[in-house]
């Protein structure tokens, strides 16, 4: 046996590689399972006492031998690649990367831009950091309004003469700005994300995205207002989509209404989405209540406006028929690469 191992080392130190597989295969061909080294030592189970002691420093001696000559095969290849750049098959395919795709949100979010952008809509934005006047004050909230309680908001700074900076909780604010910066006619939409202190589950989020309509000009009726709502349901739901309108109530509009579509998942007859009445809220509404438009210095003699707002997780809930919205939010791509779009 002792011959056995002297004759391994002898080969092993004339051993070269001129490739990486071919580095494996010596690899194997030694340490493998069913290599020359376990075998010897299988055989060593077999060999006399007086003689363990030597036989065994010839083993350890032959399992480094191998590792060390291994280590510096790999260091001679990893130190010329370009003498490996032949045994590399050039034709063969690259890894190509996996593409992502849009997120549904976005998708969603581009569809309703599109379509208000086809009737003379354009896109305006604003910070998401705002201050009390933008958000509440200037919309005709009052300072005891529920939803300047930090049970909704998130405050970043309270401040003693009430202008507090937040988050905002919708993007009203944005047509507040747009407003006080241009003169009517105005005719705007307001994508962004929005922020808001409620618990996270199926049905509601902390974090969410909104897009809200503004449209001044003189003589803009209720009428007016319908007509575009039911274009937009039109065009993001089917052309045989219908809508109602339910009287509400909003601080910065008068008269207020939520608007409802058909169900599009029973075409009216009542299911388990729309909980058997046929009917999906989808929106609020209504015409710029006076005081509004005066903060902003417009003249409600002169200028009447419409307002709306929906959620955009909300569309895309109806549209693609997601019951929950933290998949929105989870960057599963398992979930996320099921949506397509030429957006």
């Amino acid at each position: 046996m002792k011959n056995k191992i002297l004759e391994q080392i002898s080969k092993i130190n004339n051993l070269t590689a001129s490739s990486v597989d071919e580095l494996e295969n010596i690899r194997i061909h030694y340490l493998g399972k069913k290599g020359i080294l376990n075998n010897l030592f299988a055989e060593f189970k077999d060999v006399s006492p007086e003689n363990k002691k030597e036989i065994g420093l010839l083993l350890n001696d032959l399992k480094n031998t191998i590792q060390s000559k291994i280590d510096t095969l790999k260091d001679n290849l990893q130190s010329n690649p370009q003498d490996n750049l032949a045994q590399e098959d050039l034709s063969k395919p690259s890894n190509l990367y996996q593409l992502g795709s849009r997120h549904p949100l976005s998708i969603v979010r581009n569809e309703i831009i599109e379509i208000f952008s086809k009737i003379g809509y354009i896109v305006e934005e604003g910070p998401e950091i705002e201050d009390d006047w933008h958000v509440f004050s200037a919309l005709n909230f009052p300072q005891e309004h529920p939803a300047r309680d930090m049970q909704d908001t998130f405050f970043v700074e309270n401040r003693e003469d009430k202008n507090n900076t937040i988050l905002r909780t919708h993007t009203s604010s944005v047509q507040v700005r747009t407003m006080e910066r241009e003169k009517p006619p105005i005719r705007i939409i307001a994508p962004g994300r929005v922020f808001r202190n409620e618990a996270i589950s199926a049905r509601a989020h902390c974090i969410f995205h909104q897009i809200e309509g503004l449209y001044i000009d003189k003589n803009v009726s209720f009428a007016d207002l319908k007509q575009n709502l039911l274009y937009f349901a039109k065009e993001m739901f089917g052309n045989t989509t219908q809508i109602r309108l339910r009287p509400s109530y909003f601080p910065f509009t008068e008269p207020s209404a939520e608007m409802d579509i058909s169900c599009n998942l029973c075409k009216g007859e009542g299911c388990n989405v729309c909980k058997g009445t046929g009917w999906l809220e989808i929106m609020g509404c209504g015409m710029v209540d006076p005081n509004v438009l005066k903060a902003s210095n417009i003249d409600p003699q002169i200028y009447s406006g419409f307002a709306f707002g929906m959620g955009i997780e909300r569309i895309a809930m109806l549209k693609y028929e997601v019951k929950d919205l933290r998949l929105y939010f989870e960057n599963d791509l398992r979930f996320l690469k099921q949506f397509t779009s030429a957006y």
